[in-house]
């Protein structure tokens, strides 16, 4: 290794360290001074004239870990006026036995099942959309995926900023809820320490332009201006492209000052990666600068690079030192803000983040996925080709 190769390396892993340092500290603080409920009282009561009657479009693929209080949270709402829709694409799905005892625990509710197994595109979340779309009776569409799980004010957090005629969606941030063991607590530690406090840093200098497939509201009429559900059919990322289809036609998106409960099951390691690999292929595809710089998200490997490149120097056990404590610091901020109630794991902070930094490199050497029995090849924009199986949903 040459003298200047060497300075330049040194340069590089120093300069990278101390931005990931810097970007640290920053999500800390913004994490620290996260009021979500601060926020809430701003908005509606549930009793006011102003809000909007909402349908409710849930798309189902198998039983999920705690389907059923899932499903159920979506029935308790204390909102006027909602339909809810649970759409399956498979009539032999085993979810739909858990569906129709959800509807049957709420008579008085509008509630309903569509079984429709028609394609419009290669995503079949979008194809589910599409099918329930027919039978959705308001104007306000409400989407969230089967893992999702919410408090009775959901649908008044979600629904009120609509009272803007310029908005054409909410979405709202999600929190990770283990269940099961090390993957799971691994994956719920992904969404809460990188995903929360990434997305929370980047509002600060972008306006947002995209939404978050966990929940995300749209009006009908701002659906129709951009081609409907069939403009998403072929995309991974159909909550990206519905914010961003959106956005070019001069709609709003807004964020709901509200977080939604992702209840994280992985059964092992192996499908850990293969789905935050998913992931990460997904936000690199549409959002490739960022994805590439987004290094700075990773501030322990990055630390322990510069480590390894100064041979063990002070400087380089300093930086190690100084971002493990401001990770450790992080871990504890997120758990009060968000007010997780799963165990506190500190000591999984160095497998998580150098694990997510391996899937950060590994993204860039190549564009294939997997989604359950499906492989795929995902183009520069974000569109699927089918490779081998079928894509269903997740």
């Amino acid at each position: 290794m040459t003298h200047g190769f060497s300075i330049v390396l040194f340069a590089v892993t120093f300069g990278a360290t101390l931005a990931s340092i810097l970007y640290l500290a920053f999500a800390t603080c913004k994490v620290t001074f996260y009021e979500n409920h601060h926020h809430r009282k701003h908005y509606p009561q549930p009793g006011s004239p102003n809000l909007s009657p909402v349908t409710v479009l849930k798309p189902i693929c198998g039983p999920d870990p705690n389907l059923y209080e899932n499903l159920r949270s979506f029935c308790q709402q204390a909102y006027p006026h909602y339909q809810v829709l649970f759409g399956v694409s498979d009539a032999a799905d085993p979810a739909i036995t858990i569906i129709e005892r959800v509807i049957a625990d709420f008579p008085n509710l509008d509630l309903g099942l569509v079984m429709d197994d028609r394609l419009i595109g290669t995503n079949f979340k979008v194809s589910s959309l599409a099918n329930m779309l027919g039978l959705a009776k308001y104007d306000i569409l409400v989407i969230a995926d089967s893992d999702m799980r919410v408090q009775p004010d959901y649908l008044g957090s979600i629904v009120a900023p609509f009272e803007d005629p310029d908005v054409g969606a909410v979405t709202c941030l999600y929190k990770g809820c283990p269940v099961g063991g090390l993957a799971s607590a691994i994956a719920a530690m992904f969404i809460n320490e990188w995903f929360l406090p990434s997305v929370l840093v980047a509002l600060i200098f972008e306006k947002l332009r995209y939404c978050f497939g966990a929940s995300m509201a749209v009006r009908r009429e701002a659906l129709e201006a951009i081609g409907g559900f069939e403009a998403l059919a072929d995309d991974l990322a159909d909550d990206y492209m519905l914010g961003k289809l959106l956005s070019e036609r001069g709609y709003k998106i807004h964020l709901a000052p509200y977080l939604v409960e992702n209840v994280v099951l992985e059964p092992d390691l192996k499908r850990l990666f293969l789905h935050e690999l998913r992931w990460a292929r997904t936000v690199r595809s549409v959002r490739p600068v960022g994805y590439a710089f987004s290094f700075v998200a990773y501030p322990l490997p990055m630390s322990i690079l510069f480590l390894l490149v100064t041979r063990f120097a002070t400087l380089g056990v300093v930086a190690v030192a100084l971002t493990l404590g401001l990770r450790v610091l992080l871990h504890y901020a997120v758990r009060a803000a968000f007010r997780l109630s799963s165990p506190a794991m500190p000591w999984l902070i160095p497998i998580r983040d150098i694990l997510a930094f391996l899937i950060w490199c590994v993204a860039f050497l190549g564009r294939r996925v997997q989604w359950r029995n499906g492989k795929f090849s995902l183009s520069p924009d974000g569109r699927l080709t089918v490779v081998e199986g079928r894509l269903n949903l997740s």
